[in-house]
């Protein structure tokens, strides 16, 4: 089964607008026991998301630059790089992160995860095909692929893969499952399948790793061949 996004994210979603007030956004933050909201406009397209990690910077920026009534000239307020512009920022619009990285319902859990690795970011916004806001995707909702129970990620592989993806004779083929780990024992005709069977099962959804015990009759692998 290949778990997508929708399958994983929350719908429920906590939201501001551009003009949401510091303070407030960070009561929504805590009343919601989550770590970002998305900032929304009147109709429902996401314009960014604000972190606890903005409104910190606010006062990070404080203790580094006006600890005992320091205040730095002008010009160097100007110059301030990104992160010391959002610590000036009172409301929503100031302080979000734009354009939010969005995903699709139907992506992977993988795809997001890899999304959300290439953007270093730790929950995304999910848009549908109008872009409007559809619900969040956060690393820990991803988590919850790998909570599958071991009787579930066995079935799939046998059901799914072993017996019908692969198009082979797998009548050989064990199927243990313990905290994730697949171990795939027994036999196989050829040892090209058998490394398919491997691959295949890496692929589905909760399984942490594979182990591989299987044999074959006919060593049909390039080197064996030459």
């Amino acid at each position: 089964m290949r778990l997508t996004v929708a399958d994983v994210m929350t719908t429920k979603v906590v939201r501001v607008t551009a003009a949401t007030p510091f303070k407030d956004i960070a009561e929504a933050l805590i009343a919601g026991g989550i770590s970002a909201v998305p900032v929304m406009d009147d109709d429902d397209h996401v314009l960014g998301m604000v972190s606890e990690a903005d409104l910190l910077r606010k006062e990070e920026f404080r203790e580094e630059f006006y600890c005992e009534g320091y205040r730095p000239p002008l010009r160097a307020r100007l110059r301030q790089p990104k992160g010391r512009q959002k610590a000036a920022g009172d409301t929503a619009a100031g302080l979000m992160t734009s354009p939010a990285v969005t995903v699709s319902p139907e992506a992977s859990a993988v795809a997001a995860a890899r999304l959300m690795d290439a953007h270093d970011v730790k929950r995304l916004a999910v848009v549908g095909p109008d872009g409007r806001l559809e619900g969040i995707v956060s690393r820990r909702d991803l988590v919850k692929v790998f909570l599958r129970g071991d009787e579930e990620i066995a079935a799939e592989v046998r059901d799914d893969i072993l017996d019908h993806a692969l198009w082979v004779d797998t009548k050989g083929v064990r199927v243990a499952v313990r905290q994730g780990v697949v171990t795939l024992s027994g036999w196989m005709e050829r040892r090209s399948e058998t490394s398919i069977a491997v691959r295949m099962t890496k692929r589905v959804n909760g399984v942490v790793d594979v182990v591989d015990e299987l044999t074959w009759k006919t060593d049909d692998s390039p080197w064996a061949a030459g």
